[in-house]
């Protein structure tokens, strides 16, 4: 059983509460105004293992970077990590299709339908972008749900069942020094984008640190390769939304 209402929350976000399978689900959503009656573009961004909903919307801040934009910060559940935290004592994603009940995946399902219910959301223009944990819920998003987006933007995230994602415009966003997913992995994700899209093997500068790989399909892949560490980079959140502006998907309205 689901069913959602709204709480005000302490600031221009609302609180957006579901029961998902008995338990309680919470997002913070900012909506623009005009969302309820011009088509509106969505964003989804999902927190790093540990992280917080609060936090994701202080790192990404897309309503700020694109506040004509529906933007929605989705809270996940203690999960047992991949690289750290074995015991599952901090929040976090599932990490594949049927893990965890499909907590994660009902959650998303259940928080589109009330976006959709609540706003004019245009369904050409729908968005994912996450970091670490959340990076790679969403490259699980595009691998279980890729219908529904446009494109998307991971950062400092493999996945892999990578060789089963079908072709999307994608901005892989990766930290040249990363101790934790490492570069290495990180660079074989990178290839395997190109691969999956039909990329050019070189590309070409799209912004600074960026680089663009054309692909004949329309479904390029930009990386953004900063100097730094497992951290989500300052700069990350503008080049994602111009990333993001750059890539309408089919009319679906």
């Amino acid at each position: 059983m689901l069913f959602g209402s709204f709480a005000r929350a302490a600031d221009h976000f609302q609180e957006l509460q579901f029961t998902v399978d008995g338990v309680l689900r919470t997002a913070l959503v900012y909506a623009p105004p005009s969302a309820k009656t011009n088509a509106t573009p969505l964003v989804f961004v999902f927190h790093g293992h540990g992280g917080s909903a609060r936090q994701a919307a202080r790192g990404f801040h897309i309503d700020r970077e694109w506040p004509e934009a529906i933007s929605v910060y989705m809270q996940g559940l203690n999960t047992v990590g991949q690289l750290t935290d074995p015991q599952g004592l901090r929040s976090g994603w599932q990490a594949a299709v049927d893990n965890d009940g499909n907590r994660d995946l009902k959650f998303f399902d259940a928080v589109l339908a009330r976006m959709k219910q609540d706003y004019n959301v245009a369904t050409n223009r729908i968005y994912a972008t996450g970091h670490s944990n959340g990076g790679g819920f969403t490259y699980l998003l595009w691998h279980a749900r890729g219908n529904v987006f446009a494109a998307v933007a991971p950062s400092s995230a493999v996945a892999k069942y990578a060789n089963q994602l079908t072709p999307k415009p994608v901005m892989h966003l990766a930290g040249a020094s990363d101790p934790l997913v490492k570069f290495a992995w990180q660079k074989v994700m990178m290839e395997k984008l190109r691969k999956i899209n039909g990329c050019a093997d070189t590309g070409e500068v799209w912004d600074k640190d960026c680089t663009l790989y054309p692909s004949p399909g329309g479904t390029p892949v930009v990386t953004f390769i900063h100097p730094g560490g497992h951290e989500f980079d300052p700069a990350a959140p503008a080049l994602i939304v111009k990333f993001f502006k750059e890539h309408p998907g089919e009319n679906r309205n």
